[in-house]
């Protein structure tokens, strides 16, 4: 994986790193990795975060400084996986659209566009190109999935996360299901804990499998869990040819771009150091790889080996369009109405979920 990054025509092509940055403003040692040719994007957090204008700018400069348009990222699911709040519409979790969906189907995927619309639109507006969403996972027994999930049925997240999938789609958003081929099912956290899974692939494959397959062909990219399952294979998703080649690629036949996990989570450890995660990441088949702390990002950027095969087609299709703009939100009734009636859904969900 040490073949030199290509040049394709005038424009500098994007590397398969997505790195996160530590504050709300680049800071000198962010602009040689900004410009280094293994990175292809950004994912924000919660630190990067003051208000608007302030991320509108810090969005402008992150590709001004790399000399390249590299794709912005960041995970704004709602509920308690909302990196932005301030100036932003306080968005519920998802499971707040399964539980209305058991109440009345048309009510909860009508808010399920709305959700993703919405959401889609106040990033784009500020820069932003992806969010990491929707989740897929089934709402049955993770600590760390929960709330974050639609349901617990693959039927009703199928439903759900369509018209969702619509409405980030309309603004003008591509859209991620995570986290592949499922992490609802068992309880530990991944962020904490090495995570395994001992269900058999056809038990797997009638269950939590279900939603990626079924909305394959309408994902723009997919998230690998950094989960075992060892009845499957002997290494995590996201490091498992098995999983990304022979059955996303190959028997969903897959087309979308591929993402690991952030690999400085305690389930990607078991690579080894960040540059072997990085390293058998892509080995496996992913596209681009997400190394959020900026100290590891510190210690990737040290190793002299760093150079990897570029991700320029995988991450340049997934950039955002576009397609309202902030006098239109903020002036047409029709936008005033959702925001508002998905900020009382936020306020009310404690009768949901």
């Amino acid at each position: 994986m040490n073949t030199k990054l290509s040049t394709k025509g005038t424009e500098r092509p994007l590397g398969p790193l997505l790195i996160g940055l530590a504050g709300t403003e680049i800071n000198h040692e962010e602009i040689a990795w900004l410009s280094h040719p293994a990175v292809g994007g950004v994912v924000l957090f919660t630190r990067n975060y003051r208000d608007l204008a302030q991320l509108s700018a810090l969005t402008a400069s992150i590709s001004e400084v790399a000399g390249r348009d590299l794709l912005i990222c960041v995970d704004h699911e709602g509920g308690r996986v909302q990196r932005f709040r301030e100036g932003f519409t306080r968005l519920p979790p998802l499971a707040v659209l399964g539980k209305m969906y058991a109440e009345s189907a048309p009510n909860a995927l009508d808010f399920a566009y709305r959700h993703g619309r919405v959401m889609a639109t106040e990033l784009l507006l500020c820069g932003v190109d992806l969010s990491f969403a929707p989740v897929l996972d089934l709402g049955d027994r993770s600590v760390v999935i929960g709330e974050r999930a639609f349901a617990a049925n693959p039927a009703v997240i199928i439903e759900l996360a369509e018209a969702y999938i619509g409405g980030m789609h309309d603004a003008g958003m591509a859209a991620t299901g995570k986290h592949f081929p499922g992490h609802g099912s068992v309880v530990a956290d991944s962020h904490t804990d090495n995570v395994e899974d001992p269900r058999s692939f056809e038990v797997i494959e009638q269950a939590d499998l279900k939603p990626f397959a079924a909305l394959s062909g309408k994902l723009d990219a997919m998230m690998m869990a950094h989960v075992l399952y060892p009845a499957v294979d002997d290494k995590p998703a996201g490091y498992s040819p098995f999983w990304i080649r022979n059955i996303l690629r190959g028997k969903l036949a897959y087309k979308g771009t591929i993402f690991s996990d952030d690999l400085g989570m305690y389930a990607a450890k078991v690579a080894g150091g960040l540059f072997e995660r990085v390293r058998d990441s892509l080995l496996a088949g992913c596209d681009a790889v997400l190394v959020c702390h900026p100290q590891d990002v510190r210690q990737l950027m040290a190793n002299d080996e760093l150079s990897f095969a570029d991700a320029h087609k995988a991450l340049r299709r997934l950039k955002g369009r576009l397609t309202a703009t902030r006098e239109e939100v903020e002036r047409v009734s029709e936008w005033r109405q959702w925001k508002k009636t998905i900020t009382q859904l936020e306020l009310e969900q404690s009768k949901w979920v």
